[in-house]
């Protein structure tokens, strides 16, 4: 598996190494900016409720307000609206989708101005919520530089596309991710060592603790490298003029990614916002007590939004006529299977089973932390699965894949080389 990484040290791929020192020094500096907090801004002591997702991937930096405490969660919630408004809801919107790499730059600049409105606006609201004694003066002044600090982690994010390794933002927001990892360790080792248990139970419970969290990851990572390969045969092409290589569809288990998480955890405390900003308390109490995903009904909510953003994202990303449309223009077709609708079918169905167990999994994921919380009397900091570690091990994945296909290629073409 890791072969095509024994030449990452040749004089060949010395650009490789450079981009991997360029990578690590960008999320070097957003580690750095993510403990400078505002002066005049104060720490957040209540309990986040949904914005942990946030604050978990600006490595805590929301709780602490400091720079980068959005990092780059407003351009993620951008790219899902342009993504969502590419579905034939703006005729302008879908053009670009048709017009190819000018329209992919198009989008991305809206996506980047609409970023750092968003960050504004978030920002500004966070100020509203927990500094409201500051002023208006201080709060804009805390909104602007909360806006800056995205603005400049989306520009660390660009160096990182263009001259480091994987996707910047993706890096970023896994690098944060990865800097509120250690609190989860240190807590567990607290509760169970220096806790009410005994020092030999307590040591028998951190180690069970432990294997039960990699084995989380295990079977995250298995989940998210599943898929199912449909066969696909050319009619214009000879079996044996490939070297007997067999063509494929590839459909991932969980091609939605933590995507339908996100949708969840943002559409149930919509309620809980437009509360608090009304100041209601009785309708308040009813959202925490009904509504909250941490509440009863709430995770019976919870579970159905992730189940139905699960398919709504899946089919968003991959659409089965465009899918059938395109295998035919090429050329190709699923043995046993006719062209055209019957293609279509078939290909919905194959993806409507996987997401169903996809989605079955993520819902595991995602109610593992609320489920712990609830049962056991570990602080709230400890926690195993959750959104976070889909979204480390996802990228983490990703990552990997584009510097083995580049060390792979790279390794082709020297030895093209040395044969000539």
């Amino acid at each position: 598996m890791f072969s095509s990484f024994k030449g990452l040290f040749s004089k060949s791929n010395k650009d490789v190494r450079k981009r991997i020192y360029v990578t690590l020094l960008c999320l070097g500096i957003f580690c750095l900016g993510t403990t400078i907090t505002i002066p005049w801004a104060s720490r957040i002591y209540s309990d986040l409720g949904f914005l942990e997702i946030f604050n978990l991937m600006s490595g805590g930096g929301l709780q602490n307000f400091s720079i980068f405490a959005l990092g780059v969660s407003p351009y993620i919630t951008a790219s899902i609206i342009t993504q969502l408004l590419q579905m034939d809801i703006i005729p302008y919107f879908s053009e670009l989708k048709e017009e190819g790499y000018t329209g992919r730059q198009k989008m991305n600049k809206i996506t980047r101005y609409l970023s750092i409105i968003f960050a504004f606006v978030q920002a500004y609201a966070l100020c509203i919520f927990y500094m409201s004694s500051m002023g208006t003066v201080n709060m804009i002044k805390t909104a602007l530089v909360m806006t800056a600090g995205t603005a400049f982690c989306l520009w660390l994010g660009d160096q990182i596309s263009k001259k480091g390794v994987g996707n910047g933002s993706s890096m970023i927001i896994m690098a944060g991710i990865i800097l509120s990892m250690p609190r989860i360790f240190t807590g567990a080792y607290n509760a169970f060592i220096h806790g009410t248990y005994s020092l030999g139970l307590g040591i028998i419970l951190f180690i069970i603790f432990i294997l039960v969290y990699l084995l989380v990851l295990v079977g995250i990572v298995y989940t998210q490298l599943a898929e199912r390969r449909i066969p696909i045969q050319y009619s214009n092409r000879t079996t044996s003029a490939y070297g007997a290589e067999q063509s494929y569809l590839p459909i991932k288990l969980n091609a939605a990614g933590v995507i339908p998480v996100i949708f969840a955890q943002i559409l149930l405390t919509i309620p809980s916002t437009i509360a608090a900003l009304f100041k209601n308390q009785s309708v308040i109490n009813f959202i925490n007590k009904y509504i909250v995903y941490t509440s009863n009904t709430g995770i019976i909510l919870y579970i159905i939004l992730i189940m139905f953003f699960g398919y709504f994202y899946t089919y968003m990303i991959m659409n089965p006529e465009e899918m059938s449309k395109n295998l035919n223009e090429r050329g190709g077709y699923i043995p046993g299977i006719r062209p055209g609708e019957d293609t279509s079918k078939y290909i919905s169905s194959s993806i409507g089973k996987l997401t169903i167990v996809g989605s079955f999994f993520l819902t595991i994921i995602a109610i593992l932390p609320v489920l712990i919380s609830r049962f056991t009397n570990l602080p709230s900091t400890v926690t195993i699965g959750g959104t976070g570690l889909l979204i480390v091990v996802g990228v983490a994945i990703e990552t990997y894949k584009q510097m083995e296909s580049s060390l792979m290629a790279r390794s082709y073409k020297e030895k093209r080389r040395r044969l000539r």
